[in-house]
């Protein structure tokens, strides 16, 4: 088996994702592979946001800055560098966590994708699935379940 290439990892900036980025930047590391840091979000309505800024007053200002999203890869890049990765590009993608994994993962050539545990072993996730259940059965390259929770 040849070594990784293109290395995904999905973070949502919690604590137990950030074990996921870190994990994956060492692998990528390792195989000297690229790693993309991913986030999904999905935008908010202009008419949620207006309603918000109406409540906040002379407040509204702090949610006018750039997608939360942005600033999570941020600051999983930093993690991933820590961690020893040298070559991360860093990707925001609109929509549902696994739908936009997954087709990033299509999209890039990666042949591995890395998500967290978390949400895999609770009862939602058994009922009405997780992000690292539904990973692991949609993609159609490797993936890596860290143990984060």
């Amino acid at each position: 088996m040849s070594a990784y290439t293109k290395v995904i990892v999905g973070t949502d900036g919690s604590e137990s994702s950030y074990r996921a980025v870190e994990r994956a930047a060492v692998l990528a590391a390792d195989a000297s592979a690229t790693l993309v840091v991913a986030c999904a979000y999905v935008p908010a309505d202009q008419r949620s946001v207006s309603q918000v800024a109406d409540q906040m007053g002379e407040d509204a200002y702090q949610i006018r800055g750039d997608n939360p999203a942005e600033d999570i890869v941020r600051g999983a890049k930093d993690r991933a560098h820590a961690a020893g990765a040298t070559e991360i590009e860093v990707r925001t993608v609109k929509g549902a966590p696994v739908e936009s994994l997954i087709s990033l993962a299509e999209e890039t050539g990666a042949d591995l994708l890395v998500v967290g545990n978390k949400g895999l072993n609770s009862l939602t996730g058994r009922l009405l699935g997780s992000v690292p259940a539904d990973a692991a059965r949609r993609a159609t390259c490797d993936v890596l379940i860290v143990h984060t929770t």
